[in-house]
């Protein structure tokens, strides 16, 4: 286990899966209904623990539960690349703990982590403002692309951070 600040940081676990895909479900509803109007919504599997099997145990990712006295309270998927051009996949905290600093000290802890990156790049919904106002004012992130502008449920903004 590692630690940053008063966070420590596991490897994800197939133990994780249900505890993970429920805190994901409630951030990914949360943002949906405030910015949608939709009770529901989220990538491809983010209700049913399929996304985190597929991106945290079954792909090349650096994959991290976030604990907070020894409770589970998010997680960070990152691709690390040879070209040190890496990607942030997914980065999720419960929202019952949002606006306390908290992911911004899990970003804090990926930086350090991978102190060779050159560029970190990520994406994130269009509707989904309070990211864009997280990766760009906290974490320093530039919008470099927006995919399917004007549709209000398939915009997609192309960030990355250069090192």
């Amino acid at each position: 286990m590692e630690a940053y600040e008063n966070l420590q940081f596991q490897s994800i676990t197939e133990e994780d899966v249900a505890v993970l895909t429920e805190i994901m479900t409630r951030a990914f509803d949360l943002d949906t209904q405030q910015f949608l109007g939709q009770a529901k919504g989220g990538p491809t599997g983010y209700d049913t623990g399929e996304f985190i099997r597929k991106w945290a145990l079954e792909s090349p990712t650096q994959s991290y539960k976030v604990l907070l006295d020894k409770k589970v309270i998010g997680a960070v998927i990152v691709w690390i690349n040879e070209n040190n051009e890496n990607y942030l996949g997914n980065l999720f905290v419960d929202p019952l703990l949002e606006n306390r600093g908290i992911g911004l000290a899990i970003w804090r802890y990926i930086e350090q982590k991978y102190p060779n990156t050159k560029k970190w790049l990520t994406d994130t919904p269009g509707y989904s403002k309070r990211n864009h106002h997280f990766y760009v004012n906290k974490c320093g992130f530039k919008i470099v692309k927006i995919v399917n502008p004007m549709n209000r449920e398939d915009e997609m903004y192309v960030l990355e951070k250069e090192m």
